[in-house]
Formats: C-alpha cells, sequence, structure tokens
C-alpha cells in the first residue's frame, strides 16, 4: 500500500511540475519570443492563458457548493428522521 501510495504522490507532483512549467512559460516567457517562432505553435492562443484557470476556479467553486448542498441536504434528512421517531 505504501509504495502504491508513494508512486501515486510521485506521479502527481510530475505532472503538477509539468504543468507548472507549460504555464510560466506559456504566460510569462512567451511574450518576449518573436511571434513569427515556431515555440508559438505549441501552445494555445494567450487569451486561454486567462480563461482556463477562471473556468477552473469556477468548476472549483461549484464542485464545493454543490458538496456543500449535498451534505446540507443529508443533514437536514437525518434530523427530519430523528424528529419524526421522537414525536
Amino acid at each position: 500500500m505504501a509504495t502504491s501510495d508513494k508512486a501515486l504522490g510521485a506521479g502527481m507532483l510530475l505532472v503538477a511540475a509539468a504543468v507548472f512549467l507549460y504555464y510560466t512559460t506559456w504566460a510569462l516567457l512567451l511574450p518576449f519570443v518573436a511571434a513569427d517562432s515556431v515555440l508559438h505553435t505549441l501552445f494555445l492562443p494567450r487569451e486561454w492563458a486567462v480563461r482556463g484557470p477562471a473556468l477552473l476556479l469556477l468548476l472549483g467553486v461549484a464542485g464545493i457548493g454543490a458538496f456543500f448542498a449535498k451534505v446540507t441536504a443529508a443533514e437536514a434528512a437525518k434530523r427530519r428522521a430523528r424528529e419524526g421517531k421522537a414525536a
């Protein structure tokens, strides 16, 4: 179990590092490279440097909101069931 956890953690760390390097190159270094460079073909258009993280943020907030709503509804159902048995 511990070995698979370490492998999963190492894989996640590797993916996070790759995404960080890609995004940093795309957002911070690419504006200083000539527009006709082949390097520009490896990246999405610049507006997605803002749209992508904004969409991820919206999806994350929506997921947290959905989880909170589900937990709140489940707790309310438990409370109603308890009060129904007590009466």
